[in-house]
């Protein structure tokens, strides 16, 4: 079997030990001569995996007291509507900043439950920057902030946490949690599909403060509402076992890296060599992103000469580059660069770009 240079936005590339250590426990997993999805989710050995696999996410993200670590299911679109029937009371406002597609969608679901009012957006240039946080409309009142830290789609991403006073600031980091060391108590509630920096997809990753969790602003079943996930250590029902043990082995893997500083690093390295291929073109390969807000996660780019586009995929998938093509919305390239896409294979595209320039410029 021959692997390559996995570059899918997501479900994105895992690491290989992980892989491989996934592999061999597959069948016998602990000595349980069953796998990890054939035991119970309450037994002995599955409740000390999952416990471990919360203390090493909160020793790598060194997350305060007063903070909830949830693993949940329905991907991080169903918590678009399922943060605010748990934290707002019809009508009440919540501001969202909208600098990309899942900003924005997450807005429109949150409409359904809440006063969503979009306080700044950079959609009228086409995504390619973050709002200014002087501009943004914010109420004091509102039930929360929402942000997408990350837009896998356009390109973007925020740098830092924003200011945003007494009110909760509640953070979208599908994309880009786990790629740096981060300052969880700024936030109220930090929320992540699993299947970019943190394992397959069908997991959801929720850090939330424990104080958000007396709100009840409506009538809700109790499969709907945070506070009995918390109460129940996320097993309120039986939970995604093996994305939960998949997320647990790369917490492991994270820490024998050297952490989220060593992460940061080694994004920070990919992203400049593709930004810098870009940028030293003349031209033929383009990003439309201020650099200020360039994502370190998903540099995209578009040909001088669309109808190279295509070609531009299929050869790269040739070379063992996979999963360039931009999303349908945007078309063009986007190359994800999560945390198990080695530098190596930001080395490898950046060549590919240069010859293939070459060949076909």
């Amino acid at each position: 079997m021959s692997r390559a240079w996995n570059f899918s936005a997501g479900p994105a590339a895992l690491p290989e030990d992980v892989l491989q250590r996934a592999q061999a426990e597959l069948l016998d997993w602990n000595g349980a001569r069953a796998s990890v999805m054939e035991v119970s989710h309450r037994g002995k050995a599955f409740m000390e995996m999952a416990a471990r696999a919360e203390a090493d996410l909160r020793e790598l993200l060194a997350i305060p007291p007063g903070y909830k670590v949830l693993f949940l299911q329905g991907g991080a679109t169903q918590h678009f509507a399922q943060i605010p029937m748990n934290l707002c009371a019809d009508g009440q406002r919540a501001d969202y900043v909208v600098n990309g597609h899942w900003g924005e969608k997450a807005a429109s679901e949150a409409s359904f439950y809440a006063d969503a009012h979009v306080a700044a957006s950079s959609k009228a240039d086409g995504y390619t920057s973050i709002p200014d946080r002087a501009k943004w409309e914010l109420d004091p009142r509102a039930a929360y902030v929402h942000i997408t830290t990350n837009e896998t789609i356009h390109g973007v991403e925020m740098q830092g946490s924003p200011d945003v006073g007494d009110v909760p600031l509640i953070a979208d980091m599908s994309s880009d949690i786990l790629s740096h060391p981060l300052d969880v108590s700024k936030f109220g509630l930090i929320y992540a599909g699993a299947q970019k920096n943190i394992g397959p997809s069908g997991l959801v990753l929720m850090i939330v403060r424990e104080d958000l969790l007396e709100r009840h602003p409506r009538p809700l079943p109790r499969i709907f509402r945070y506070a009995e996930y918390a109460a129940a250590d996320s097993m309120l029902n039986t939970p995604n076992t093996w994305g939960w043990y998949l997320a647990g082995l790369t917490f492991q893997w994270l820490k024998h890296q050297g952490g989220l500083a060593e992460m940061e690093r080694r994004n920070r390295t990919k992203a400049e060599l593709l930004y810098a291929a870009i940028d030293a073109s003349g031209g033929y390969y383009g990003n439309r992103v201020q650099p200020a807000a360039r994502s370190r996660m998903n540099v995209i780019f578009n040909l001088q000469d669309a109808v190279l586009e295509p070609v531009f995929v299929a050869e790269a998938e040739k070379a063992g580059l996979l999963a360039l093509k931009g999303h349908r919305a945007l078309g063009g390239i986007r190359a994800s660069l999560y945390n198990a896409v080695p530098v190596e294979a930001a080395v490898a595209l950046r060549d590919f770009m240069a010859e293939f320039r070459r060949t076909h410029g």
